[in-house]
């Protein structure tokens, strides 16, 4: 099977391991970083802090992106630090 996907060789994003909180108001824990197997994208590896904990992957550049809600600008997910909210 012939692959025409040209590697990357982007660097490592600057995405802390962590805990951050998303604009919604939501907690969640940043694992990893990972490359997608067949386009190297950067991909973060997250895990939900509430409900059943799911494990997610998001493309780094839309993690690290601004949303605009009501006409604010925000960042999708808010690095908070390396500890767990203490409201969870």
């Amino acid at each position: 099977m012939s692959n025409n996907l040209k590697p990357t060789n982007s660097p490592e994003p600057a995405i802390a391991i962590g805990y951050y909180q998303h604009y919604k108001g939501a907690y969640y824990q940043v694992i990893d970083l990972a490359r997608h197997s067949e386009t190297e994208e950067w991909l973060v590896i997250y895990r939900a802090l509430y409900g059943e904990h799911g494990l997610w992957a998001r493309p780094a550049s839309m993690f690290a992106e601004n949303v605009t809600i009501a006409g604010e600008e925000l960042a999708r997910f808010q690095f908070i630090g390396s500890q767990p909210p203490g409201k969870l």
